[in-house]
This record gives structure tokens, sequence and C-alpha cells, in this order.
């Protein structure tokens, strides 16, 4: 994978310490725990840091990011014949015709699912795999849109997982496979991986797993409109079209998320800035023409709005006209900071003095089951340095290097990182850092009872047992 150009951010014309301020008010909310940032500016990477445990080869879970490669694939089919904005959807599923009857489910055209304008007033995912739990695409098509497509937005995701069945029926590929020699290698884009549902068809609303670095290759190449390093990949055009308002948002209410109610494109979001990709729980990639910069994000949060306020605040200003002279101490502080960004671990001792005994044992869910986490059935624990999950009939172990105050990392069978330890002689306390999710899992094991307790910090939105908290992988 070709690195992307690497300079400073003063010779790019960027203040760092107007990044620095960015980096404190990330780390100072603890709303918001930062996993990984690339900022380019004019072309070049200026800003790149990962906290540790995680690292720049992982790639991570996109979520609804997920949905901005999924357009990008829509973009290169428009491009090569294989889609017309302005066929029917139904046109590409002719099985289903006689099921179909309604006209607004008729009338409902591929620019309309691009832009989350199908005509539906809400969220139809539940109602959708009601009605057709095997085939979402006529789930959706046998939910009838509220008003005219084209007429009003709702954020939808059967409307972009009709858009992705799309692509892959006319090519013939999965995602992954057609966007691999369009859009992945041309970008230097290393491992992707997509969450597939029971049908083999990639999700394309969600589920793309990526790293960092490929999301911001991504902006990159919408900001040149097309082009990588010379060579036009996506038509102009698509680029526009892409990026521009389709179709209007209400205004946000008051105490509302205002960069959410600015107008969606194509599968993007429109911002008080720029526009936008971004996914659940923090995962962003903003990309702002004006200033000739992009932003790359994955974090773990519940108030993706502040995230963004804090770009707002301390990195829109940071980006000056021109180079700053005199910026190299400034630039070599930043350096050092990044090269030492780290997630504080859980506090924890080392296993109680003389206690091993009676640590060494398994523990059963308090009050019998799991609420956060069903399948979870027992954890066992070895006070000599290993805890193990069951789950789903799997055993997870998780190495544990209690009182050392580090992560500790174990790549198979699922990447974690754990850190934690006894807060007291009778309690037990684990931190599951899931590497290539957002997702912690709260472990906490009590030998009174000898029961435990997990929960999820942020709750995972695809469901499964603990063996896919990570990017797929080929069979």
């Amino acid at each position: 994978m070709s690195s992307l150009p690497l300079s400073t951010p003063a010779a790019q014309g960027v203040d760092a310490a107007g990044i620095q301020a960015f980096l404190d008010a990330l780390e100072a909310d603890p709303r918001i725990e930062p996993h990984s940032l690339v900022l380019l500016r004019h072309g070049r990477v200026v800003t790149s840091g990962w906290w540790a445990p995680y690292a720049a080869d992982r790639p991570q879970l996109l979520y609804s990011l997920s949905k901005s490669f999924t357009a990008t694939a829509a973009g290169f089919a428009v491009a090569e014949g294989l889609i017309r904005l302005d066929d029917p959807v139904i046109s590409y599923f002719p099985e289903f015709e006689a099921d179909v009857t309604d006209p607004r489910s008729r009338a409902m055209l591929v620019r309309h699912v691009a832009s989350m304008a199908s005509g539906h007033a809400e969220e139809t995912l539940d109602r959708a795999r009601a009605q057709d739990r095997d085939e979402l695409v006529r789930g959706f098509l046998l939910v009838p849109p509220d008003r005219d497509p084209g007429t009003v937005f709702a954020y939808n995701q059967p409307a972009t997982y009709t858009l992705a069945a799309i692509v892959q029926r006319v090519t013939g590929r999965k995602l992954t496979e057609y966007l691999r020699p369009r859009l992945f290698e041309p970008l230097g884009i290393g491992e992707a991986a997509w969450i597939a549902d029971r049908r083999g068809r990639e999700l394309g609303f969600s589920g793309l797993h990526a790293t960092t670095d490929a999301v911001a290759r991504l902006g990159e190449l919408y900001l040149r409109g097309g082009v990588w390093q010379g060579e036009r990949l996506l038509p102009e055009s698509w680029v526009a079209e892409a990026t521009r308002v389709q179709i209007a948002h209400e205004p946000a209410p008051e105490g509302g998320w205002p960069d959410w109610h600015q107008g969606y494109g194509f599968q993007f979001w429109m911002a008080r800035h720029g526009y936008r990709g971004d996914g659940a729980y923090g995962q962003f990639c903003v990309v702002l023409p004006e200033q000739d910069a992009v932003l790359a994000i994955t974090s773990q949060t519940e108030d993706m709005q502040r995230v963004l306020d804090l770009v707002w605040e301390h990195l829109l200003p940071a980006l000056s006209a021109g180079p700053l002279p005199g910026g190299e101490a400034a630039d070599a502080a930043l350096a050092e900071r990044l090269a030492r960004l780290a997630l504080p671990p859980a506090e924890g001792k080392p296993a109680p003095v003389g206690r091993a005994d009676d640590w060494d044992t398994v523990f059963a869910p308090h009050g019998g089951t799991c609420a956060d986490r069903p399948t979870l059935t027992a954890v066992e624990v070895d006070p000599g340095g290993r805890v193990t999950l069951v789950d789903d009939g799997d055993r997870l172990e998780l190495g544990l290097d209690a009182g050392k105050g580090g992560w500790t990392v174990t790549d198979e069978p699922v990447p974690v990182a754990v850190s934690g330890g006894w807060t007291d002689a009778e309690t037990l306390a684990v931190d599951v850092a899931f590497l290539e999710t957002p997702h912690h899992l709260l472990v906490t094991c009590s030998l009174a009872d000898r029961t435990f307790t997990a929960r999820w910090r942020t709750q995972p939105l695809h469901a499964g047992p603990l063996r896919r908290m990570r990017a797929p992988r080929p069979a």
C-alpha cells in the first residue's frame, strides 16, 4: 500500500497549536473516547495519530460511514452504464413486480434510495424485516411510502441496502469485489471487509471495516472531484451530485444536532462546513473544500455532534491560507504528542496475596442471565493472568497483566485489548476493548457469590456472538 505524502502542519498552513487544542478538548471530554485521526491539507498528511491500543494498520467498523463507500460503488456503476438514477427501483427486481402494488413504491427511483428520499417519513428497518426477513429489498418495497418519493427526507437503512443490492445485482459482484480494482487498489487501500447478510449480500448501509487511512483517502478522492494522483476514477458529475443537497432536512430543533440538518446528498451529509460521511459512535470523514482539507476520525461516543463542534471550534480556525513561518517548534511538540497517544487503562491491582485458590474458579451470570450480553454464560478466572469469556459456546481467552497499568493485546480469535484487575479482595473488574470496533465490554466478577456482570459501554448495532466482533475474514 502506497503511503500518502507527508508534510508538517506549518508548511501546509496549519497551526499546530490549534491541533493541540483539539486533542486537549477530545481527551478532556468524558463523553468522547478518541481512537484515531488523520488530517490532510493540500493533499498531504499533516497530522495522524492513534490512541493505543488502537493502531494504524487495524481496520475499524465504520458503521454508517460505510454508506459513502456504497455511494462510490453506485457512482462507478452509473459511469459504466449499469445503473441509471432515474430508473424505478422495482425495474431491477422484476421478481417482485407482482408483490409490490403500492404506486409510491413503484414510483421510487434509484436516485431516491441514494438520497434517503424514498418517501418514507421515518426509518423502516424493523417494518421491512417484519415483511420479509430473508429478502430485505422486498420487505422494504412492501412498506408503503408515506409521501411521494423525492419529497421528504428520512434516514433509512433499507434505502441504502437497496442501492447496494442493485449494485451487486447489476455487477454480479459483492461491493468489496467490485470496489477492489476501481477504488481500493487505485487509492492504495489495503485490507477492507464488509459484513454480509444471510443471502451473502454485503450490507451497504453499515458493516464495512477499513482503516482510518482508507477513510482519509476516500475523502481526498471526493475533494479532488474524483481524480486520484492525476487519474480520473469517478466522474466529476457524480462527485458534484453526491456532495450537494439532494433532499432538504427540517431545521434542527432547539438543542438538536445542527450538523444533521443541513441536507443530504448521495449517502453524504451536508455540514455547517463542507460535507461528510459518518458512522455511529463517532466515525467521520469530513471534507472541507474551502480549506482544501480532509479529516478522518474514529472514536467511541454517543455525542457525535460534540466531536464536530470541537472540529469547528479548534481545527477549522487552525487552517490558514498559507504557510506559517516559524512553526517548527510547535510542529515538533505536536509530533511528540502524537507519538505517545494512549487511552488510559482501567485501574486494578494484582491478584490478592494468599487468595489464588479462591479466585481459580468459574463465575455465573448475576441473576441467572446477563442482560447486556445474554450469550455470555460464564467467566473463568485464572489468577495467574488469564480470564476466559464463555460466549455462545466459544471460549475467548484474554491475557491480563493485572496491576501493571497497561493494555494486553490478543489478536486471536478476536482482536482485543484488556486492562484492569482487582479493585479489592472480592472484586475483579476487566475492560475488554474490541479493537476492530468502537466497543468496550466491561466485566466485573464478584467472589462473594461467584457471579459476574457484563455491560457494553456503547451497544453494538450488529447482533451476534463475540467472535464476530471483528472484521470479517475470508472463509
